[in-house]
C-alpha cells in the first residue's frame, strides 16, 4: 500500500509518536508512507517527504511534528479540494491518515465522503474531541500546568498574592480542571460552566481571612462573566476555520486580575502559559498513546476501515467513526467540575 500522512492545525506533544508508529509499522508491511508537509497544504500543493526508518528514529521524543503543520483549509481555497483529489491521483495513494482535532478530522469525514480513502487520528491538547477517552497531548500540557502552578504558589505565597493564571482551553476546561486541580488551584474556572466574579472575591476575601494570604486562580482561556465580556478584548483576526485568535490582546486571565485588584483590594497579578502547554518533549504516556494509534491507523487501512478514526476506549484501540469524532466537542462533565470545587477556598 501507498499510504499518506498529514499533520493539521495546533501542534501537540505526541504527534512524532504517531507518525513513528506508521511508519514503523507500515514499513515492516513493505508499505510505503509519505509524509504531507505543512497539512493539508502540502496535500493541496503536493508538498511531501518519503518516511522511512531513519528519518522517524527516535522522533517520538520530540514535541511538534517533524511534518510541520498549518491550519489551511481546503474548502476556503479555491479548487482545493481537486487539487487534493489530484495529489492523491498522482501519488497513487491507498489511503490518507489525517491527524487533527476537530476541524482537521472534519475536512478528513468531509473528503472521505468525496470518494477518498481516509482515516483518521484525533489530535487535540484539549482532550475535547468526541469517541476518544483521552488525545495525546493532553498529559503533556496539564503536567506542564501543573508544574507551573506549583512554581507559582511559591511566589504567591512569599508576596501574599493573588495570582490569576490563564490556561488553554477555548470551549472545554479540561486542561484547566486536570492542571488546576494537580497543581493545588484555589479557584477553578472553565468554559463549561458561567462565574461570577462577586462570588470569585468573597472566596478570595475569606481565604485571607482565615490567615491563608495569597491564592492560585485557575481560569481557561474561554471561561465567562457575561458582565466582563465587554472588557476581554482579542484579535479580531480570525483562522481559515473560523476561530477568533485567542491569546491576542486583553484576555480573561488579565481582565479577572484587574477586577479582582479593584473589588478586594487584594495584590493580584496574572499569568498567561500560552503556547508552552502544547510545547516541549512529551510525557510518557503521550508517547505511548501516540505510538499505538499510529500503528492502529496502518491496520485500519489494510482493513480498509476508512471513514473511521483510532481512539482510545479503556486501555483499548478501537476504530470508530469520524462523523462521531467531529459531531459535538466532548466537554466537562458537571460532576466532574463539582468534585473540584470541594476544594476551592
Amino acid at each position: 500500500m501507498h499510504i499518506g500522512v498529514l499533520t493539521g492545525g495546533g501542534d501537540a506533544p505526541g504527534l512524532n509518536a504517531v507518525i513513528r508508529g506508521i511508519t514503523v509499522r507500515g514499513r515492516k508491511n513493505d508499505h510505503r508512507i509519505t509524509g504531507f508537509l505543512r497539512g493539508w497544504k502540502g496535500a493541496i500543493e503536493n508538498q511531501s517527504v518519503d518516511l522511512d526508518l531513519e528519518r522517524v528514529r527516535d522522533i517520538h521524543m520530540e514535541g511538534g511534528t517533524i511534518l510541520l503543520s498549518s491550519r489551511t483549509n481546503p474548502f476556503k481555497i479555491e479548487n482545493g479540494l481537486d487539487s487534493i483529489k489530484k495529489t492523491y491521483s498522482e501519488m497513487k495513494l491507498d489511503c490518507l491518515i489525517a491527524m487533527g482535532g476537530e476541524d482537521t478530522l472534519g475536512v478528513a469525514s468531509r473528503l472521505n465522503s468525496e470518494g477518498l480513502s481516509v482515516i483518521g487520528v484525533p489530535k487535540t491538547i484539549d482532550n475535547d474531541l468526541s469517541a476518544t477517552d483521552f488525545t495525546f497531548g493532553f498529559d503533556t500540557a496539564i503536567n506542564f500546568v501543573m508544574k507551573a502552578l506549583d512554581m507559582l504558589h511559591t511566589t504567591a505565597r512569599s508576596h501574599e498574592r493573588v495570582i490569576v493564571v490563564e490556561i488553554m482551553g477555548r470551549h472545554a476546561g479540561w486542561i484547566a480542571l486536570h492542571g488546576g486541580m494537580a497543581g493545588g488551584a484555589h479557584i477553578i474556572l472553565i468554559p463549561e460552566e458561567e462565574f461570577d466574579t462577586d462570588k470569585v472575591c468573597e472566596i478570595l476575601k475569606e481565604r485571607y481571612a482565615r490567615g491563608d494570604r495569597y491564592a492560585i486562580v485557575a481560569v481557561a482561556e474561554g471561561a465567562m462573566d457575561s458582565k466582563l465580556q465587554r472588557h476581554v478584548m482579542h484579535s479580531a483576526e480570525q483562522d481559515a476555520f473560523g476561530h477568533v485568535q485567542l491569546g491576542t490582546g486583553i484576555g480573561i486571565g488579565e481582565v479577572l486580575k484587574n477586577e479582582i485588584a479593584d473589588r478586594t483590594d487584594l495584590e493580584t497579578r496574572h499569568v498567561v502559559l500560552g503556547h508552552v502547554q502544547r510545547g516541549g518533549s512529551p510525557t510518557a504516556f503521550d508517547r505511548v498513546l501516540g505510538t499505538r494509534l499510529g500503528v492502529k491507523a496502518v491496520e485500519m487501512a489494510e482493513e480498509g476501515l476508512f471513514g473511521k478514526m483510532a481512539a482510545l476506549r479503556g486501555i483499548d484501540i478501537v476504530a470508530v467513526d469520524l462523523n462521531e469524532a467531529v459531531g459535538r466537542l466532548k466537554t466537562v462533565p458537571e460532576d466532574h467540575y463539582d468534585a473540584a470545587k470541594l476544594f476551592f477556598g
